[in-house]
């Protein structure tokens, strides 16, 4: 059997909730009913979010990537740290 739980939150949690759970592809209120079961059976309450990068970063590490398997913009191997001093100091 199914019921409805009134809870107040601020208007702008509440949308920002929806737009996550929306952008996971599922309602809030799956999200408040894993919450509230993970509750009950462990009597904690855990929250993560896996972070996301920002396109400008996203950007700059698909070109660094790129210059790599290109071989662009890299040092040669060294087998001593002065040899690599001395590539530096050229």
């Amino acid at each position: 059997m199914k019921t409805v739980l009134n809870v107040k939150t601020d208007k702008d949690v509440k949308e920002r909730a929806q737009a996550l759970a929306k952008h996971l592809g599922i309602p809030l209120s799956t999200v408040v009913n894993i919450q509230l079961k993970s509750f009950i059976e462990s009597g904690e309450l855990k929250i993560s979010r896996e972070p996301e990068l920002k396109p400008a970063v996203v950007k700059e590490l698909n070109r660094a990537i790129k210059e790599v398997q290109a071989g662009k913009n890299m040092s040669p191997r060294f087998t001593t740290a002065s040899d690599a001093i001395a590539w530096l100091s050229k």
